[in-house]
């Protein structure tokens, strides 16, 4: 029972916010729509290596909701399959970066000492290099293609999880429970990742979830320049690469696709904005 009253109140905050529960209604559409994309979209098949010259550039219409792109293939369709790509890399990358970054932040905040000027002063040099120069710089010296599009992101990305569990160990260790371990002599494992890590995971969930928005707005980035994914798979960036070309008079080839990474975007950041006001993180 006061786990279910616990939640009631938890939801009863969060809903006070309105914009978090859109974020959070945009989120869940996103996520069903990547995972049911080839049973809900009208033309599964075209999400592939589908050609109909017939139907080429075709506007909205009652049969294509979205219209048809430049080899007759359904927008609607890959749209809802480039969901899926976006969902499925930005998993990818944050299962890779979230443990790369855990694990040094809370060596660094714990140890201190010449544990935390080794790591933060290699984080620092990673930090002051941009996102999008590091990923163009990992992608070019490799072929394009999803699978290195995620390592590129991912090796960028861990730093930011280092610096924020260096600060919040940091601040931690000092805790009554903290030293109330060490007194009865726990390891320094069992305080490490039973009793530091617990408590950051509110900030760490909050900040996941915004980053779910800043990877997918990344991963189009380097899909329109042609380093994501490649054809024929449905990758939201190079789609509105491929469209913007024939503006103003193929108008919604590239403006649906960016439709559709403004409200995912949007969507995880207005999520993630209503759990760090939940979880009072300091993500």
């Amino acid at each position: 029972m006061s786990a279910a009253l616990s939640l009631g109140r938890a939801w009863h905050r969060f809903s006070r916010n309105r914009l978090s529960v859109v974020g959070l209604v945009l989120v869940s559409a996103f996520v069903l729509v990547a995972l049911l994309a080839p049973f809900i979209t009208p033309f599964p098949e075209h999400a592939g290596a589908f050609i109909d010259f017939s139907n080429r550039s075709k506007p909205p219409s009652a049969r294509n909701w979205l219209g048809t792109d430049l080899v007759g293939r359904d927008l609607l369709t890959r749209i809802a399959f480039g969901y899926g790509v976006s969902l499925h890399l930005s998993v990818i990358v944050l299962a890779i970066a979230v443990p790369l970054g855990v694990i040094p932040g809370l060596l660094a905040g714990y140890y201190g000492g010449w544990w935390e000027v080794v790591i933060m002063r290699i984080v620092d040099v990673f930090l002051s290099i941009p996102s999008i120069v590091f990923a163009l710089v990992v992608l070019g010296l490799t072929t394009p293609s999803l699978t290195n599009a995620m390592i590129a992101i991912a090796f960028m990305w861990w730093p930011w999880y280092t610096r924020l569990l260096f600060n919040l160990t940091r601040s931690l260790k000092n805790e009554g429970y903290v030293v109330a371990a060490e007194i009865i002599g726990a390891s320094q494992a069992h305080i490490l990742l039973r009793e530091i890590l617990p408590n950051c995971i509110p900030s760490l969930l909050t900040k996941v979830t915004l980053d779910m928005g800043f990877v997918i707005l990344l991963a189009a980035g380097l899909g329109f320049l042609g380093l994501g994914a490649q054809a024929p798979i449905p990758e939201l960036g190079s789609m509105v690469a491929e469209g913007a070309n024939y503006l103003p008079r193929l108008w919604w080839l590239p403006i649906f696709p960016g439709f559709a990474i403004l409200v995912a975007v949007l969507g995880f950041n207005l999520l993630g904005d209503g759990l760090r006001d939940l979880l009072g993180s300091d993500a």
